[in-house]
């Protein structure tokens, strides 16, 4: 019988932590929630199920994989506190086991089941905080290999309202157990919705593998599904190797463009043509996101798991990995894939021991002999019987395939409909004013036709009509024409202008606007710079008052600012001396400085009052100076002053006045 544990609950492991509340329950092990006595802290324990605990293989890598996941501390990594294998007295199975960090909340699978599809916004923040853990991973040389929804735990921040905390647990796991006995050592293991292609292939795990589930992780998140999904484990790996993951916008109209071919790219089946790592994947979403303009959000925390069943860490065994040792791609790998893997059968009952029998019984009768002869007779003849008959059957079966009707159908119900029928899907994909997008246009050979069994059969896709690429101002003209025509519009010429931001001959814009969709080869005109437009002569605004001046400064298209204040005995006070450049002169800036004047010009005195041409000369700048006269009782007049009234002079300048009385 296959050895499985109760709930440990109430129980302490090496004598140290204390078991409390079952959390979650999958396939490889149990999670409770427990305490450590000697710390006084809570934590989370993970329980290994107990058939892996006599397996020497295993519990070496645990041991191993452990150490390595408790060297890597970062604040979006579940942290390993200790690991340990506890051996009850009595013959009972041992437990390996990891202590962990306890996350106060729920896994990204419990958001996106109580939320469905993620706003994009809130899809791109939970990615960046796991490619950062991934990230910290990868430069520590960690890889691991079953990244998934349930193993990015989302707690609550350090302070209310700061919103939920994204950690990524399991760094390890996976590997160690796939060097346990109970496994076959040809065995894939992982999650077979997020495994790479060459995960399912060759059963290499690399870093591009974690990018690739990354990406799968990103697509699901903004689409509320997997790209790939079906009956059987294998058909979702062969789904990996021989299909391109879809356009997320083609299940979610509306996603940006830029979402699109991140997630393309994070998912190509060639592992060179990936972000080499998390950490160039994770510079690549944040230039996305500065792009769309999408600031990161609070995450909301799902409620903490119920005890009880859950696929939270269950893994599921694909294939028996072929002898081959490099990358299986395309159509034929796959089959090969196929015939390797042998359904997934039970593990066999231990052998039926028969009581022993008495010594008078130990050898059986002649009679029961030949009894036993005639009914191993009968068992060859009937075995051969239904091998003849297996082998008509076989014979008579069809050795043909016919390729059904896919017009109008999306390319994954195309797909299950040629291998339904026995044949291979090779897809591509045109422009199509008519056909939506990810609809089949034709079949080459067309429907109905008649082929041999595992035949490829040539699916056209529809892109949906053309849309005007995204063209940003500068780009040179040669970069646009090639990305219009890449979309099968036809690039031309539009009006050129001049500009001050855009260098000459590079475009200043498109017309149509980027994003308008188009029927196939119609034209779009590129706007390109003349460069800075040539500035008019500044206009000679000397002699003019300072504000009669600016306004025709500004009506030229200048920009005045006042440089300063000069002397000149030929222009009034306030009015223009210069400008700089000089009027009738061309500019190579619209900055124009302007000089006023500040003459004063001389009042005319004579014959008042001294006190009071004093004060009408000091109310113009100028200060009056005494001449003869000292006044007898109050009674003295200016006679005559110098400069003479009407005369100019610089703002501070004496007066003499001649006065008598």
């Amino acid at each position: 019988m296959t050895r499985t544990h109760p709930s440990l609950a109430g129980t302490l492991l090496e004598q140290r932590y204390r078991v409390d509340r079952l959390l979650a329950r999958g396939g490889m092990s149990s999670v409770y929630r427990g305490t450590d006595t000697r710390l006084d802290r809570q934590v989370a324990i993970k329980v290994m199920d107990p058939r892996f605990a006599d397996d020497r293989s295993f519990v070496d890598r645990f041991v191993r994989e452990a150490r390595s996941a408790a060297q890597l501390h970062h604040p979006h990594v579940v942290a390993v506190h200790d690991q340990g294998f506890d051996s009850p007295v009595g013959g009972e199975p041992g437990y390996a086991f990891l202590v962990m960090e306890l996350v106060d909340g729920g896994t990204l699978r419990d958001l996106m089941d109580a939320n469905g599809p993620l706003d994009v916004a809130l899809a791109l923040t939970i990615a960046e905080q796991a490619l950062t853990a991934l990230a910290a991973a990868h430069t520590a040389g960690l890889v691991h290999r079953d990244v998934k929804p349930e193993n990015v735990l989302i707690g609550r921040g350090a302070t209310v309202g700061s919103g939920g905390v994204v950690k990524v647990a399991d760094f390890g796991l996976v590997r160690a157990v796939a060097s346990a006995g109970t496994t076959s050592s040809s065995v894939i293991l992982g999650t077979v919705g997020y495994l790479s292609p060459e995960q399912v292939t060759t059963g290499a795990t690399t870093s591009r593998g974690d990018v690739y589930s990354a990406g799968i992780l990103l697509f699901e998140m903004l689409t509320g599904r997997a790209p790939y999904t079906g009956d059987t484990a294998i058909s979702v790996a062969y789904r990996h190797v021989n299909d391109d993951v879809p356009r997320p916008s083609e299940l979610r109209p509306g996603l940006p463009p830029a979402l699109d071919e991140l997630i393309l790219r994070a998912t190509r089946r060639d592992p060179e043509q990936r972000p080499a790592d998390a950490g160039v994947l994770l510079s690549e979403l944040l230039a996305v996101r500065a792009e769309l303009g999408l600031p990161a959000v609070p995450i909301p925390v799902p409620p903490p798991p119920d005890a009880g069943e859950t696929d939270s860490e269950r893994t599921m065994r694909i294939a028996p990995v072929t002898d081959q040792t490099m990358p299986v791609t395309g159509p034929q790998g796959t089959r090969a894939l196929t015939r390797a893997a042998a359904p997934m059968a039970p593990p066999p009952p231990p052998p039926h021991t028969e009581p022993p029998m008495p010594a008078d019984e130990a050898r059986p009768p002649a009679n029961r002999k030949r009894a036993i002869a005639l009914i191993a007779a009968a068992v060859l003849v009937l075995g051969g019987l239904i091998g003849a008959f297996a082998f008509i059957l076989t014979d008579s079966a069809p050795n043909t395939a016919t390729v059904p009707a896919l017009a109008g159908k999306n390319q994954a119900d195309a797909g299950d409909a040629l291998r339904a029928a026995k044949l291979v899907p090779q897809f591509s994909q045109v422009f199509d004013n008519t056909v939506p997008a990810n609809t089949v246009i034709k079949s080459d050979p067309a429907a109905g036709a008649t082929l041999q069994p595992n035949s490829t059969v040539t699916v056209l896709l529809s892109k949906g009509r053309p849309i005007v690429p995204d063209v940003k101002p500068g780009t040179p003209a040669a970069d646009a024409d090639r990305a219009i025509q890449a979309v099968q519009l036809t690039p031309t010429r539009g009006t050129p202008e001049y500009s001050n931001e855009v260098a000459q001959g590079a475009v200043i814009r498109t017309d149509p606007s980027p994003g308008s969709p188009l029927d196939v080869g119609s034209q779009v005109a590129l706007v390109l710079s003349k460069g800075p437009e040539p500035l008019p002569p500044v206009p000679d605004v000397t002699g003019r008052p300072q504000d009669q001046a600016f306004q025709t400064l500004k009506q030229a298209g200048f920009e005045p600012f006042l440089a300063g204040e000069e002397f000149k005995e030929d222009v009034a006070a306030g009015s223009v001396t210069k400008t700089s450049p000089a009027g009738g002169s061309t500019a190579t800036s619209r900055k124009v400085g302007v000089f006023v004047s500040n003459a004063v010009q001389v009042p005319d005195v004579r014959f008042k009052q001294f006190d009071e041409a004093e004060k009408i000369l000091a109310g113009a700048g100028l200060k009056a100076d005494r001449d003869g006269g000292r006044g007898h009782g109050g009674f003295s007049f200016v006679i005559d002053q110098d400069p003479k009234p009407g005369e100019r002079v610089k703002k501070g300048s004496k007066v003499q006045l001649r006065v008598f009385g």
